[in-house]
């Protein structure tokens, strides 16, 4: 089972620079999109053999996340069931029968840490959401979630120590995540390879010269890691500011227990 996940950076945008060809290419079950940018209505996307599910922020032309998938899931909710977070469109949740499948577009703390409290918050409440499911069954989390979690996961961690997406903060969010029964399977799977990154800034020949940030991610409960097969950077793939991220499990699934 094939699974990608890729911040477009307004999706429209994306379809101009190649979106269509390398989704066909691609031939995932689920495809995750972050940062839309849109209203399903805004263009049409014709993807024969997928279902489409969205979640488009009430602001238009921001954030925004959706989901193409070949499967038909038992059910979809849309954000993370706090009110706090709602209106931005930044969760998708899809549950098969042998996990949940949820993909986040995590709010930016932007420049000097302005939304720092509101990130916390969501850093908070998301947790719990996904150990909520995770109770129930195994949980498959992708997206863009704003955090380069070790120095070895962008390129220049002095200078950008204490910034956005490299904060204490931030950081510190992501290890409770781990710590809370979480794998990030790219790393586990290639812990000292450097050099990966999957954003880059369009300042300074940033992409040209791999001056990036690993910022987009496969996190899965740790009881699903035993059969993920892939955990891959699509560093080749163009068309943002993001590459695409996949990752490849075993099939069939067996139905994981839920967490104890």
């Amino acid at each position: 089972m094939k699974l990608i996940s890729w911040n477009v950076n307004g999706l429209r945008a994306c379809i101009k620079k190649g979106f269509l060809d390398f989704f066909n290419a691609a031939d995932a079950d689920v495809f995750c999109v972050q940062e839309t940018k849109m209203q399903p209505e805004q263009a049409q996307l014709d993807l024969p053999g997928y279902k489409q599910y969205w979640n488009s922020a009430v602001k238009k032309g921001y954030s925004g996340t959706a989901v193409f998938s070949r499967r038909e899931p038992l059910s979809v909710t849309y954000d993370i069931e706090d009110p706090a977070h709602t209106g931005e469109g930044r969760s998708i949740t899809l549950e098969f029968p042998e996990f949940y499948l949820v993909t986040f577009y995590t709010p930016n703390a932007q420049a000097e840490l302005a939304r720092i409290d509101y990130r916390m918050q969501w850093e908070d409440a998301a947790r719990k959401y996904l150990r909520s499911l995770d109770a129930k069954k195994p949980v498959i989390l992708c997206g863009d979630l704003n955090v380069a979690h070790e120095e070895i996961d962008l390129k220049n961690p002095g200078p950008n120590r204490g910034s956005a997406g490299f904060s204490d903060q931030e950081r510190g969010k992501f290890t409770e995540l781990l710590q809370a029964g979480f794998t990030d399977t790219f790393r586990a799977l290639h812990p000292q390879l450097t050099g990966a990154y999957s954003w880059w800034s369009y300042r300074f020949h940033a992409r040209d010269n791999n001056a990036g940030w690993r910022i987009d991610y496969f996190v899965t409960s740790n009881r699903l890691f035993s059969h993920v097969k892939r955990s891959e950077i699509l560093a080749d793939v163009y068309g943002s500011d993001h590459c695409p991220v996949l990752l490849e499990l075993e099939e069939p699934l067996r139905k994981a227990g839920a967490a104890t």
